[in-house]
């Protein structure tokens, strides 16, 4: 190998650290980089978790969101004009878990193919339809709860929206039943001096011991008999529509063999399923039924299919 080459493949292999001051600041260099780093990576998990001094648990949002109550509530004044919820408002509500996705055959919100039949009806026909039901259907959407002219709007909403052009109906006038008579009839003239009687009614006797269990028995007996007329109530209103001909797969009433799945899975876990919704069912049925009485019907269908 020839002196050239040697001083070529020497240079090659040189170090780019020549002199002291460049090792001084390269071994810095070494420490700070690294620790650096660590440190911007925790301030970066850190900051979304700070709870002490600093953080913003203090703040005036924060505190307000810690304090508000579970559940909110307003005062009603029974005297005041109802207030009817608008067409979208009762649709959004009720109408949509069918007719959004077309669930048991319901015509689609905007399908103005699958409206056609029923506009060209006639309004009075789909106001009729819509207040008693129709086919699967129950009447007023299973929402029994609202008023003839809330169903009404809601109506008008969907069948606008899907190729009508139907006038938004005009809020009824207060119900003049209710209004106090302006004159009322005088009371027929009582007897002159007449002293009341007063009937003194005697304490009746309390039950026997004996008699207990009975009573206790008794009570249970009303309690379960009011949960049952409920528990019917709410499936002939809500429930049928699906329960009765086995739409979507539902399970029918009083058929043993198809509910026997579900009755093994335990009564809380089918009323969880009926509250939240599963499969093509809506939660609660589509209906605004309270947890008690989705409770209540439920109870009653598995009574039936047991």
């Amino acid at each position: 190998m020839s002196h050239e080459e040697h001083a070529a493949e020497s240079k090659e292999h040189e170090s780019g650290i020549k002199t002291p001051r460049q090792l001084l600041i390269t071994v810095i260099l070494a420490f700070l980089i690294p620790i650096v780093i660590i440190m911007m990576l925790v301030n970066l998990v850190g900051a979304g978790i700070k709870t002490g001094a600093g953080s913003d648990g203090q703040a005036p949002e924060a505190i307000a969101t810690r304090i508000q109550p579970v559940a909110g509530f307003k005062l009603v004044d029974v005297n005041a004009p109802k207030v009817f919820q608008t067409g979208q408002q009762v649709f959004e509500s009720t109408c949509t878990a069918c007719h959004t996705s077309g669930l048991a055959g319901a015509p689609k919100i905007g399908d103005k193919n699958a409206w056609a039949p029923y506009i060209k009806a006639g309004y009075e026909s789909l106001v009729n339809n819509a207040i008693h039901g129709i086919g699967a259907m129950p009447p007023k959407g299973g929402n029994a709860s609202l008023d003839d002219f809330e169903v009404i709007r809601a109506m008008v909403y969907m069948v606008n929206q899907s190729g009508a052009s139907f006038d938004e109906p005009k809020e009824p006038v207060g119900d003049q039943t209710e209004a106090a008579p302006t004159q009322a009839a005088a009371p027929a003239a009582a007897p002159a001096q007449e002293t009341p009687k007063v009937a003194i009614a005697t304490p009746a006797p309390a039950p026997a011991a004996a008699d207990a269990p009975k009573a206790t028995e008794a009570a249970a007996a009303t309690e379960s008999a009011a949960a049952n007329s409920i528990g019917k109530k709410i499936y002939e209103s809500v429930c049928f529509a699906c329960h009765t001909s086995g739409i979507a797969g539902a399970p029918k009433f009083a058929d043993k063999e198809a509910w026997a799945p579900f009755i093994k899975t335990g009564l809380e876990a089918m009323v969880k399923n009926a509250i939240h919704g599963v499969g093509a069912m809506p939660p609660r049925g589509g209906s605004q039924a309270s947890d008690e009485e989705i409770h209540a019907a439920v109870e009653y269908m598995v009574q039936a299919a047991q």
